[in-house]
C-alpha cells in the first residue's frame, strides 16, 4: 500500500525523498511576520520605558527607588531568557516568543493593579514579568539569523531591530493619552500607559502564533539533521557545553563582551535620565519625546548599521559604537539643565547601543556551531541582563550620591574592556 503523499507548508519545495524546503522564501517570510510583530511590541516596551520609574518614584516617594523599575524588567528578562530559550529550542520559536509577550502582557496587568492599590511591591512584582518582553524582543533578533546566510545575517537581524522603531517611539510619546486613559480609572497619570502596554504585547503574541509558519528554529533543525545527526542532551548540559565553545573562541567573546558592557551603559544612563528630566522641571511630554529619540537611535538606523557590519566587518562597527558611547555619556552627563542637551546624548546612546547590539550579537551567533547557537543566545541574554540589571540598580544610588554626571563618567569607563577585547581579536587575526 503507498503512502499518501506528506502535505508541504507554504515556502517548501518538493525534491526526490524527503521534502527540501525552500530556505530562502521562508527566510523572507520569517523576517517579514518578525518585522511586523516588533511594529506593536515596540510600543509596550517603549510605553513602559518612559513610564516605569516615574511610577514607581510616585508610588513610593523614593527617586533611588526609581531606578528599581527598569532593574526589575532587566532582571526578569535576565532569568526568563534560558527558559524562554528553552522552550523555542524544543518548540520552536512561536512558543519561546508567543509565551514571552504573554508573560509580558500579564506583568503590565499586575502593575496596573499594584497602581490602583497604590503598593508598590505588586507593582514591582509587575515590572519583573514585564522583563518576558524585553526577552522575547532579544530573541526575536536570532530567529532572523537561523535561516538566513552569512552574507546577509546582520542585515536580517538589523531589520528586524529596525521593525520597532515605529512603536518604540510612538509608545513614550502615549504619557498624554494615558494619563487620560488613567484618570477615570482612578490610577496615578504614569500607570495608564501601561494599559496600551498590555494591548500590544497581546497583539504581538497573537501575531506570531498566527504568522509564523513554519517556524524557523525548527525548520533549521530539520535541515541540519539532514546533515547530521541531531545530539539530545538535557538543556543545562548543552547551555554549559556551549559557554566552553564561547570561551574557546576570541570572536564570540569578542561579540559576548560587546553585547553586555553594551547594554550595561545604555541601562544605567537611560534608567535615570526620565528622573532627572523631571528634577529639572521638565513634563511628561518632554520624557516621552528623549526617550522616543533615545529609541530611535537604538532601532531606526539599524538597517545601516546591519549593512556596515556586513560590508566592514562586525568589529569595526562595535568599536565604531564604543567611541559614541564615550560621545554620548559626555554629553548628557554635562547637559544640566539643558534638556536638548540630554535629548541628543541619549539619541547618540542608542546609536552606540545599537552598534554593539547588532555587531556583537551577528558575531557571537556566527562564532558558534549551529548545534549550540540557541544555548548561546539564551545564555547571552541572560549575561546582558544581568548585568544591565546590575547597571539599573546602582544607578538611582549613583545619581543620588555623585549626580547624573557622575552615572554617565562610570558608565562611560565600561567601554574600556570592549575596546580592549574588540582590539585584541582584530590584531590576532592581522
Amino acid at each position: 500500500m503507498t503512502a499518501a503523499p506528506e502535505s508541504v507548508p507554504s515556502g517548501i519545495s518538493r525534491a526526490p525523498g524527503p521534502a527540501l524546503p525552500d530556505r530562502a522564501a521562508v527566510q523572507r517570510r520569517t523576517v517579514r511576520v518578525l518585522m511586523s510583530a516588533q511594529v506593536v511590541i515596540g510600543i509596550g516596551m517603549g510605553a513602559v520605558l518612559s513610564s516605569g520609574g516615574l511610577l514607581i518614584e510616585h508610588l513610593t516617594g523614593s527617586e533611588a527607588a526609581a531606578g528599581f523599575a527598569t532593574t526589575l524588567i532587566t532582571l526578569g528578562a535576565a532569568l526568563l531568557s534560558v527558559p524562554l530559550a528553552a522552550l523555542s529550542r524544543s518548540r520552536g520559536r512561536r512558543a519561546g516568543l508567543g509565551t514571552g509577550w504573554l508573560v509580558a502582557s500579564a506583568g503590565a496587568l499586575t502593575v496596573l493593579a499594584g497602581a490602583a492599590l497604590r503598593w508598590a511591591p505588586l507593582a514591582l512584582a509587575g515590572m519583573l514579568l514585564l522583563g518576558s518582553g524585553t526577552a522575547a524582543n532579544l530573541q526575536s533578533r536570532y530567529a532572523a539569523t537561523d535561516l538566513a546566510e552569512k552574507e546577509g545575517r546582520a542585515r536580517a537581524l538589523s531589520l528586524v531591530v529596525w521593525a520597532a522603531t515605529a512603536g518604540a517611539v510612538l509608545g513614550p510619546n502615549l504619557s498624554g493619552p494615558g494619563a487620560a486613559v488613567a484618570r477615570p480609572l482612578g490610577l496615578p497619570d504614569e500607570a495608564g500607559t501601561f494599559v496600551f502596554s498590555a494591548v500590544a504585547f497581546l497583539a504581538g503574541a497573537a501575531v506570531i502564533r498566527a504568522r509564523l509558519r513554519p517556524d524557523p528554529l525548527l525548520l533549521a533543525a530539520r535541515l541540519e539533521t539532514a546533515a547530521e545527526p541531531a545530539r539530545r542532551a538535557p538543556f543545562l548540559t548543552r547551555m554549559s557545553g556551549a559557554l566552553r565553545h564561547v570561551a574557546a573562541s576570541p570572536s564570540a567573546l569578542t561579540g559576548l563582551t560587546a553585547l553586555v558592557l553594551g547594554h550595561a551603559v545604555m541601562v544605567s544612563v537611560m534608567t535615570m535620565t526620565p528622573v532627572h528630566l523631571a528634577h529639572h522641571g521638565a513634563s511628561l511630554s518632554v520624557v516621552g519625546l528623549t526617550i522616543s529619540l533615545h529609541i530611535a537611535g537604538m532601532y531606526a538606523l539599524s538597517p545601516l548599521v546591519g549593512k556596515a557590519a556586513d560590508r566592514i566587518g562586525r568589529v569595526p562597527v562595535i568599536l565604531a559604537g564604543q567611541v559614541l558611547f564615550v560621545a554620548a555619556t559626555l554629553l548628557a552627563g554635562t547637559a544640566g539643565s539643558r534638556q536638548w542637551a540630554v535629548a541628543a546624548g541619549l539619541f547618540l546612546l542608542g546609536v552606540a547601543w545599537s552598534c554593539a547590539t547588532v555587531a556583537g550579537s551577528t558575531l557571537l551567533s556566527e562564532s558558534v556551531d549551529a548545534r549550540h547557537r540557541p544555548e548561546v543566545q539564551g545564555a547571552s541574554d541572560t549575561l546582558m541582563n544581568l548585568v544591565g540589571a546590575a547597571g539599573g540598580a546602582l544607578s538611582g544610588a549613583f545619581v543620588a550620591f555623585s549626580g547624573y554626571g557622575g552615572l554617565n563618567a562610570a558608565a562611560a569607563v565600561l567601554v574600556l574592556p570592549v575596546s580592549g577585547c574588540a582590539l585584541y581579536f582584530a590584531l590576532r587575526r592581522r
